[in-house]
């Protein structure tokens, strides 16, 4: 959001006319983000999903190269949303009462990137011991904290938008043409 454009928080008026160029940018590229981080998190599950007995190596890398995909993928999440200009930063910025929020969801992050990081050495190493139903629960559970982080942030997003415009971003989505 650039200095001379109203905050999130000026409300009155039609709510898409009042969403700044630079908002406007901000959801689209937040919407870009979760386009490529569900794409691999899709490519995760069936890489999980495929057997494994007998053939370890095999589902060791195909899990490996999706983990790492979806690293990427939430790293650069977590790096444009961090970004001053971003959706985030902007309702921190404009919505004092929310600003613990975006903190929070901040910290997962974080803590996505750091529990793929810990998981990343187990499949690198080739032992012949893969304990695969535990590597596939740790990566399940890592999978169920991106979807709670990304319903807490839709959730922040619809706050944000209603308190500032005391409107409701799904009926106006709908009646959009």
């Amino acid at each position: 959001m650039m200095a001379n454009e109203p905050p999130m928080s000026d409300a009155g008026g039609d709510a898409a006319a009042e969403l700044t160029s630079d908002q406007h940018a901000a959801l689209e590229s937040r919407q870009v983000d979760q386009d490529r981080t569900l794409a691999s998190v899709h490519a995760l599950e069936g890489a999980l999903a495929s057997a494994a007995p007998g053939r370890e190596g095999p589902w060791r890398d195909s899990v490996r190269a999706a983990l790492d995909v979806l690293g990427v993928a939430a790293a650069e999440e977590e790096r444009n949303a961090a970004q001053p200009d971003s959706l985030l930063s902007d309702i921190a910025r404009s919505q004092p009462r929310l600003r613990h929020r975006v903190h929070g969801l901040r910290a997962q992050y974080r803590q996505v990137r750091e529990t793929i990081a810990a998981i990343r050495p187990e499949l690198d190493h080739q032992a012949t011991d893969l304990d695969v139903a535990d590597l596939r629960q740790r990566l399940a559970w890592l999978l169920t904290a991106l979807r709670h982080q990304r319903a807490r942030e839709s959730d922040l997003i619809y706050a944000a938008y209603y308190e500032a415009f005391d409107r409701d971003l799904e009926r106006d989505a709908r009646s959009e043409p």
